[in-house]
């Protein structure tokens, strides 16, 4: 059998702020709670038999310098998609990362920082995820 990555598991400091951020900036959703609400999966809508991500309480939160560009990434359908997440995250003061065009395949992006630290992409044009058979058509390669 070969191996296939199902889940990424973070311990975060504030559960319940970090669940939230997920919950309102990608749209995941709570499918499974633990250990009285000490360990949460969230998972795309119909996608949580493939990959959820499971967040656990307790952890020392991530302070990520300036050149550290690890990252979550997550799909929009669109380059208005990016800009109107860039937008609520200026509001509200996460935005790490103004929305910018890079060089195919990295496409149209923009990053957050979630509650605990951690820089949470939104892309759209690169070769996974929606803009991928655009990007496709056009020839970009």
């Amino acid at each position: 059998m070969t191996p296939r990555l199902t889940h990424l598991a973070l311990h975060v400091r504030d559960l319940p702020a970090c669940v939230a951020f997920y919950r309102d900036y990608c749209a995941l959703r709570v499918t499974h709670e633990r250990e009285a609400g000490a360990v949460a999966w969230l998972a795309e809508p119909g996608r949580e038999a493939d990959f959820v991500m499971v967040l656990i309480s307790g952890g020392p939160g991530r302070d990520q310098g300036e050149g550290d560009y690890s990252h979550l990434g997550f799909a929009l359908a669109s380059k208005a998609a990016v800009d109107t997440v860039a937008a609520r995250a200026a509001a509200a003061g996460c935005l790490v990362w103004p929305p910018r065009q890079e060089p195919y395949p990295v496409g149209y992006y923009c990053g957050l920082r979630d509650p605990d630290g951690n820089r949470v992409e939104f892309s759209y044009g690169q070769p996974l995820g929606p803009g991928a058979e655009a990007m496709a058509e056009a020839g970009a390669e």
